[in-house]
């Protein structure tokens, strides 16, 4: 189920979000006593951990405070809510992704990105359930498109044709990831581990239906292998996920580089002129990649 970010209050939640930026509103004056014993990264950093145990849906002040051994009012202090603790704990863990991608072949770069990315999702599965119908607008979520539009920019693709690839991209990394997620997840919910439930199914269909693939020949075509993916523990769909995970990235990235090579030698895109470099004080990026 999507989670939607931005719900608290907009000034608010973009104070808190840009808190730690050069931007940022003065902070209220110190008044003399002891440190505070709570701050907001410590209440953030405790509702990471919860929804990495419990998911976003179950995560309330409640449990971030029996984390903290505080009450759920206690935290109100640093946050006004569930919903405004969400945009600051989705930004936080996007501060996990390195903010670019120094590889110099731009392939090698996007299929750095990607697996990072995959890592840091499969690390918080609750990032995948963050909607981007309204994005957090946070610095670490501006840093992080950032990277993946630097990569396509060295590559040589015009704003237009990454505008359309970023969306693809991640698209890619977080269906795989979501995959693996749900997977993983079956196996709790239902409480039938997942061998059990493979084997009990497919007994259950070759002996009712045991000419079913005969309707299907290009389905048949599509399973047909030599070996199964390699047995390592793993749900059975998140080792299919592992095991194409990265051809099917390489796929995208073969498109993208036929899209480069099939230009004139002089459309190529080079290093940005000082007139696309003026572009950004024209247009305000959203992470997203659409320009408002």
């Amino acid at each position: 189920m999507a989670v939607f970010a931005g719900q608290g209050d907009p000034r608010r939640s973009m104070e808190l979000l840009w808190r730690g930026s050069a931007r940022r509103l003065a902070s209220r004056p110190r008044t003399p006593g002891p440190k505070p014993a709570l701050s907001v990264d410590a209440v953030v950093d405790a509702a990471i951990a919860v929804a990495d145990e419990v998911g976003t849906a179950a995560l309330s002040m409640r449990l971030v405070g029996e984390r903290l051994g505080r009450t759920a009012m206690a935290l109100y202090t640093y946050v006004q809510g569930k919903a405004e603790l969400v945009d600051l704990m989705y930004d936080k863990v996007l501060g996990e992704l390195p903010a670019e991608f120094p590889q110099p072949v731009w392939r090698d770069a996007v299929t750095a990105w990607a697996g990072a990315t995959r890592d840091l999702h499969l690390r918080h599965p609750w990032v995948s359930q963050v909607s981007q119908a309204r994005p957090v607008l946070g610095p670490n979520e501006y840093v992080a498109y950032n990277a993946l539009a630097g990569i396509l920019r060295r590559a040589g693709l015009r704003p237009d044709e990454a505008r359309a690839v970023v969306p693809v991209l991640v698209r890619y990394v977080e269906g795989a990831v979501r995959s693996v997620n749900e997977a993983r997840r079956a196996a709790r919910t239902t409480g039938v581990a997942d061998e059990e439930w493979w084997h009990a199914r497919a007994a259950a269909l070759e002996e009712i239906a045991p000419d079913f693939l005969d309707g299907v020949p290009d389905m048949a075509w599509l399973e047909s292998r030599d070996a199964p993916p390699p047995e390592d523990g793993a749900p059975y769909l998140e080792r299919l996920v592992n095991e194409s995970f990265g051809p099917g990235l390489a796929v995208i990235l073969d498109g993208i580089e036929a899209r480069l090579a099939a230009r004139p030698a002089d459309a190529q895109v080079g290093a940005p002129t000082e007139t696309q470099a003026d572009t950004r004080t024209e247009t305000r990026a959203e992470p997203n990649g659409a320009a408002r």
